[in-house]
């Protein structure tokens, strides 16, 4: 820990035998089950009844007898006492730091009592609604019924309405009522509004991205236009040095001779480039589990072919493993192909820190449910030391918002796993602000945005929302040289060679982030996070008190400057391609935190943040500033085949749509990279050599 480390739990104690005492944090949870002595009270649940439900769009009350289904998640028996254990386990500052639970003692200290599950079947079929499930470990009850039913039971009513999509969608006329006698046992209720809850992946191969872009292009002046004679003859990148192959011949654009785009980065120069290299770990001890959707047949052969091409050692026997069920895989239509984003989560893993063990889970679906109890099978067994999460959702679109009982679900399983000692981390997203008008152009946007905002699970106060980079090596090994902001402008050719169109160039590609509209400000960030940033909502919104902001922390994962891929899509033989996005940076910083766990001689790191906040300005973290680094180093070439054909791309990177990273915190990239004195600082006693100049300020990209 840092010496010169913020206080922000001193005194605070909170018993590991007993129980927790104390309530520290805003919690957006239902009181707790036996906490309170007051007298109970009805609960309203706030947002189930969307915002998009107006009068104006009413168009009419659902017929009587309408088939309906829904997801009763439970609450903790102590949500408070949850949420200050959590806390106070996870701060470096706590005296209660690292005391940790097993996943048997959290379950019996805060999981749901069979009692509660009673309470609320009873509750339920009293109302005339059937029970169709009821989760094993207690997280949910599954019913069926009616909207009449539902609305008996929620004290509510059911209308369809107008979206500004154009379809029609139930909705609840107010929001759902839970009775006195069970408002402390239930965290929410999935599934009134009958919009569709899923999530996306945050990763996009070049190819992809540039073939989608290709389809915006068509028509265009310059779409079809075949990369200049002048030019080389085959794909060409820069392999090595960032710029250090000029695009001699290229029509001038932000300045003449600009370079080729970087060659795509394998694992030993991300190793050599964030410090893993050199402070000799590996991730040897801890697990760390990726959650995808469906599961790729040959991962594990993929993963170990892709290591052997690249100078490194494959998995050795039992070292990868996959929890995945295909008899129950639904809606893979819908959801698309996971492949390639499982293959880039565990290569990234692997190659950070490659001799961490790798858990794959793979969810059923890319539907909320599913995602959550892939997420919740992890906690109740402790399948895992660190958990990321590559995929994520705007929480507002015009088909509807985010049901607010997935946050309650999902943030109970977050804090469930910070008192076992489990790191979860979320990529933060691939479209910026993920505002209307980066999605216009966007190559991984979801385009249901109707304003700008961050995206879920990366919102959540109780995980690491990882943001993007450009990250610009200094020669072919992987030595460190600058970041940017994740973002690129491109630009085609015009259709005499001679300039380039549009220009400057549209938005393409960048990383996500920003400030959390309604999500007070986490104690972590208290005092790191300035006022003039937390106050104002990625869409503008004012509070008159600080709100959460993300990312956390930010690594390598620019589409330009991409990542190598390798893996056998179904159908298809293997091969390897550049992959970009926040995907890329969540599994990176996985297999960053498994060094860590190294480095602290096998101990848990638990929930991350705290400690991550507390190493603020720090010579832990690269500090990327977009105007340290000087422009010209911020235009690139790509030349490579599109279709079939050699096509020539003009990129400008470090143009994020409505984010950039500035000195200090910021909504680009957060705390920063991991700097040279990442893994020291974190090392206990006796694992370190020196840990006297930890607290110089900051590495700045205008120093290295």
């Amino acid at each position: 820990m840092p010496a010169a480390a913020r206080s922000r739990l001193a005194g605070i104690v909170v018993a590991a035998p007993a129980a927790a005492v104390l309530v520290l944090g805003t919690l957006a949870f239902a009181s707790p089950a036996s906490a309170d002595t007051a007298q109970p009270t009805a609960v309203e649940l706030p947002g189930s009844h969307p915002a998009w439900a107006t009068p104006e769009a009413d168009a009419g009350a659902v017929p009587a007898g309408t088939p309906a289904t829904a997801r009763v998640y439970l609450a903790s028996r102590d949500a408070q006492g949850l949420a200050a254990y959590a806390q106070a386990v996870s701060d470096e500052n706590s005296p209660s730091f690292g005391q940790f639970l097993t996943a048997d003692q959290a379950k019996a200290r805060f999981g749901t009592s069979d009692d509660q599950v009673k309470a609320v079947s009873q509750w339920l079929t009293s109302s005339g609604l059937t029970i169709a499930a009821t989760d094993p470990n207690n997280h949910f009850v599954q019913v069926s019924g009616t909207t009449d039913q539902l609305a008996k039971a929620l004290g509510t009513q059911f209308d369809n309405y107008r979206t500004a999509d154009g379809a029609t969608h139930r909705a609840p006329t107010t929001d759902a009522v839970i009775p006195a006698a069970v408002a402390a046992d239930v965290a929410g209720v999935e599934g009134l509004a009958d919009t569709v809850q899923k999530s996306s992946s945050n990763a996009i191969s070049q190819a992809a991205a540039e073939a989608q872009a290709e389809a915006q292009d068509a028509g265009q002046p310059g779409a079809d236009v075949k990369a200049p004679k002048t030019l080389p003859t085959d794909p060409t990148c820069s392999d090595g040095k960032f710029g250090s192959k000029k695009a001699v011949g290229a029509p001038a654009g932000y300045e003449k001779n600009e370079p080729f785009a970087p060659c795509s980065y394998i694992p030993s120069q991300l190793r050599k480039a964030y410090g893993v290299t050199d402070a000799q770990v590996s991730g040897k001890g801890a697990t760390v589990a990726i959650v995808d959707a469906y599961g790729l047949g040959t991962m594990e052969a993929d993963a170990d072919t892709f290591s052997k091409a690249h100078g490194d050692q494959p998995f050795a026997p039992g070292q990868y493993k996959e929890v995945v069920t295909p008899a129950k895989w639904t809606n893979q239509s819908d959801c698309g192909d996971w492949s390639g984003e499982e293959a880039l989560d565990v290569e990234m893993v692997h190659g950070l820190a490659p001799d961490a063990n790798v858990l794959y889970v793979g969810a059923n679906s890319c539907e909320d449910p599913d995602l959550t109890a892939a997420l919740s099978n992890i906690v109740d067994n402790h399948l895992a030391d660190i958990v990321s999460n590559s995929y994520g959702e705007i929480m507002h679109g015009k088909s509807g918002d985010l049901d607010p009982a997935v946050i309650a679900a999902d943030n109970q399983v977050f804090q469930l796993g910070a008192t076992e000692g489990i790191t979860f981390m979320a990529s933060a997203g691939d479209c910026g602000d993920n505002s209307p008008g980066a999605a216009a152009t966007g190559a991984n946007c979801q385009a249901d945005t109707n304003q700008a905002q961050t995206q879920w699970p990366s919102s959540s106060q109780w995980i690491t929302a990882v943001g993007g980079t450009t990250l610009e090596l200094k020669d072919k090994a992987g030595d460190y040289g600058h970041e940017l902001s994740m973002g690129d402008d491109r630009s085609v050719l015009s259709a005499d060679q001679k300039s380039w169109t549009p220009f400057p160039g549209a938005f393409y590609f960048g990383g996500g982030g920003g400030v959390v509209k309604g999500e007070d400000q986490p104690w972590y960030q208290q005092g790191v996070v300035p006022d003039s940033l937390s106050t104002v909502a990625a869409d503008g919104t004012k509070s008159a008190t600080p709100q959460r902001a993300t990312p956390d922390v930010a690594m390598s994962g620019d589409l330009v400057a991409a990542t190598l891929v390798g893996y056998t899509p179904a159908g298809g033989a293997y091969s390897e391609g550049g992959y970009g996005g926040t995907s890329v940076s969540s599994p990176e910083f996985a297999g960053i935190e498994a060094d860590v766990i190294q480095a602290r001689g096998g101990r848990a790191i638990g929930f991350a943040n705290p400690g991550l906040y507390d190493r603020y300005n720090t010579r832990a973290f690269h500090d990327v500033n977009d105007a340290a680094v000087h422009t010209k180093r911020g235009q690139v070439v790509d030349l490579g085949m599109v279709g079939g054909q050699l096509k020539v791309r003009l990129y400008k990177v470090g143009a994020d749509y409505g984010l950039s990273a500035a000195k200090g915190y910021d909504t680009a990239t957060g705390l920063g990279s991991p700097g040279k004195k990442f893994f020291q600082s974190f090392a206990l006693p006796g694992n370190q050599d020196d840990q006297g100049d930890q607290n110089d300020q900051g590495d700045d990209n205008s120093q290295n």
